[in-house]
């Protein structure tokens, strides 16, 4: 795992914590220090503030994911505005988590990324979408030639639905899966989810994701 936070006695604290945890922690103090860490093994997690010096969080993450790597990523920000939201899944994050935070719920989060989005079920290597073809282990959608890479947690949340494609899926159940928690922040998260998702299948009639207000999501596959 790797740790970015701009606030070095906070980072030694947190380092300290989840080594104590059973986390393997590798720890580094500004944007520039994280970006090289990745570059030299593979983390399960990837946990980074977004303010930083040198190169923000958002910019390295952005520039990671350019670069291939797949770890879930997690930041860790004072910000709250859907904007930023948006703009964090957007470059490749999976996960917030706002400051002032609970040392308890940072692992939880850690540990349902590094967990629950790793399991995978043998009987759900690929599924057919219309033209698509979904990619389970490798969080790839396929559309002839053309190959559309999906982030850790979106890729867990299109499986879900696969899994039960042509039933209502509460969101409230979801979200306590794969976040952990079902309240509000998170269910912000997996509405931008589900819209990257509905962007992906625009051009395919066959498919659609269908809100179900106040209850969760349906996807459903004709044809």
């Amino acid at each position: 795992m790797l740790l970015v936070e701009d606030e070095r006695i906070l980072a030694e604290i947190l380092c300290d914590t989840l080594g104590g945890r059973d986390f393997e922690v590798t720890s580094a103090y500004d944007g520039e220090e994280g970006y090289a860490r990745a570059h030299e093994r593979s983390f399960d997690v990837i946990v980074s503030d977004i303010m930083m010096p040198r190169l923000d969080g958002f910019s390295m993450v952005k520039r990671l994911r350019k670069e291939g790597c797949t770890a879930p990523v997690l930041f860790l920000t004072a910000r709250s505005s859907t904007e930023d939201v948006v703009k964090g899944f957007e470059v490749g994050g999976n996960d917030f988590l706002r400051k002032p935070f609970a040392i308890d719920e940072l692992i939880v989060r850690v540990r349902a990324l590094a967990g629950r989005l790793g399991q995978r079920d043998e009987h759900e290597a690929s599924y057919s979408l219309g033209r698509y073809t979904f990619d389970v282990g490798r969080n790839l959608l396929r559309c002839g030639e053309e190959e559309i890479p999906l982030a850790a947690r979106e890729a867990a949340v299109l499986a879900w639905l696969c899994r039960h494609a042509g039933q209502v899926v509460e969101a409230s159940a979801l979200l306590r899966e794969l976040w952990g928690d079902d309240n509000f922040f998170n269910l912000r998260s997996l509405n931008v989810y589900i819209s990257r998702l509905r962007r992906h299948f625009a051009a395919e009639p066959s498919i659609e994701i269908v809100s179900i207000r106040g209850v969760g999501y349906r996807l459903q596959v004709r044809g």
